[in-house]
């Protein structure tokens, strides 16, 4: 992010608008319109910067633009020559106003007219009235704040009024009805904070593969609780002031034991926070999931599941590998690579049985294992097979051939990231299509 966004108060405050024409006649209305005071001249004089809070130039000689640019430097004052990215120390970015509300979109001056197109997306889906909505809080605000004093309560009492009837009635127009509806909920609303836990799924990695219930949860946690498959792309969708916990697990290295997590959350709900039990994939496959919403049901504590896209399916997405197919896989199989007591404990007769595609999460250090139990039942170590690294996100990449080629090229190859393997006649009908490279490059 190269431009911090910021919203100045000019109520009262001069502004210098040096040059002429169209542009800056359109830059010295939104100024006004936010209550400055304009200073304007044709030609520069650094007397004109005393007592000035911003600067902004269109039209005016080269050498004027360079000088106020300058002058505005050595003092301070923050400038903008529309157009003249090098002559900017602030750029101003594409305006949506819905009384009181503001939003501003920019692309840092590389696109203009891209930031113009974005506001038009937003401003169609914004309905006109929405600014009365923000005025129902700004009304209630300090009655809000004596009536709940702990945030994580007021927070979660905000997003349902201003989301529920009283913010309904407002979009509507009837303002003192919105009010009256928003008094009577603040009225039963309790001081105290309830805690509450979602175990979400976060996919594969791509932060467009969340669903857009994971994304609500997300805006809406205090307390972030991830392990170490969650990516950065995802955990920049959270809200911005949202404490995170990282609790990630790597083979044999445990950051925090799985009885620490599940303690840990219990405690957090228990101080009234909205608790994200980030992870990657799906919560309750392979993920533990299970174990933490028993661990929260039995401290009474109220929570839900959010499902996310697991590995195999974005893994074999990206890949062009279907799971199943008519002709070679009618059955898929999830399994765990992981060992108990030091052996890989699988029912490998029913892994042989032909006419289906397996899905094996975390087997990378067991690839021996695996072949040679699937091998004493009768399973054909020539079956296609895919090893997958970092499935279902931009770096994903794969490692194709028969399982025995797979099992001796598979140290030489593997990475430090997550590795699913996919096995089964099915492999050999993907067809990655052309346009899917360029998408995920």
């Amino acid at each position: 992010m190269r431009h911090f966004p910021a919203f100045l108060d000019l109520q009262g405050r001069i502004v210098l608008l040096l040059g002429a024409g169209e542009a800056l006649e359109a830059k010295a209305a939104l100024l006004r319109a936010a209550g400055a005071e304009a200073r304007e001249a044709t030609r520069f004089d650094p007397a004109l910067l005393e007592g000035c809070a911003l600067a902004v130039a269109a039209g005016a000689p080269e050498e004027d633009l360079a000088a106020l640019h300058r002058a505005c430097l050595a003092r301070g004052i923050p400038v903008n020559v529309v157009d003249r990215p090098e002559f900017c120390s602030f750029i101003t970015p594409a305006i949506i106003t819905r009384e009181g509300i503001t939003i501003g979109v920019s692309t840092g001056g590389a696109a203009p007219v891209l930031a113009r197109l974005i506001r038009q997306k937003i401003e169609a889906v914004l309905p006109p009235l929405l600014g009365r909505v923000a005025a129902l809080g700004a009304t209630f605000q300090a009655a809000v704040r004596a009536r709940i004093p702990s945030l994580p309560a007021r927070r979660a009492f905000l997003e349902r009024a201003l989301t529920g009837t009283p913010a309904d009635l407002a979009l509507g127009g009837r303002q003192a009805e919105a009010e009256a509806a928003f008094a009577r909920l603040l009225e039963q609303a309790e001081a105290a904070p309830r805690g509450f836990v979602q175990l979400v799924g976060a996919g594969p990695g791509a932060a467009d593969l969340l669903t857009l219930r994971a994304l609500r949860a997300l805006g809406e946690a205090d307390v972030i609780v991830h392990d170490r498959l969650v990516s950065e792309e995802v955990l920049d969708l959270a809200r911005r002031d949202a404490r995170r916990i990282f609790v990630g697990k790597k083979r044999a290295l445990h950051c925090v034991p799985q009885e620490g997590i599940n303690t840990l959350l219990v405690e957090l709900a228990r101080e009234g926070l909205r608790v994200v039990r980030l992870k990657g994939g799906d919560p309750f496959i392979f993920g533990r999931g299970g174990e933490e919403a028993q661990a929260l049901a039995e401290a009474g504590i109220p929570f839900e599941v959010v499902p996310g896209v697991t590995a195999a399916l974005g893994c074999a997405a990206q890949a062009g590998i279907p799971l199943t197919h008519r002709d070679a896989a009618r059955m898929l199989t999830f399994v765990t690579g992981h060992t108990r007591e030091g052996r890989l404990d699988l029912d490998f007769a029913a892994l042989a049985r032909p006419g289906q595609t397996l899905a094996i999460y975390m087997g990378l250090t067991t690839l021996p294992q695996l072949r040679d139990g699937l091998a004493r039942e009768g399973f054909d170590p020539g079956t296609p097979a895919a090893l997958i690294e970092r499935g279902g996100s931009p770096r994903q990449r794969e490692l194709r051939g028969t399982l025995t080629e797979i099992v001796a090229r598979a140290p030489g190859w593997a990475g430090d990231g997550p590795v699913l393997l996919l096995l089964g006649e099915a492999v050999a009908h993907g067809a990655l299509p052309a346009r899917a490279e360029a998408a995920f490059a």
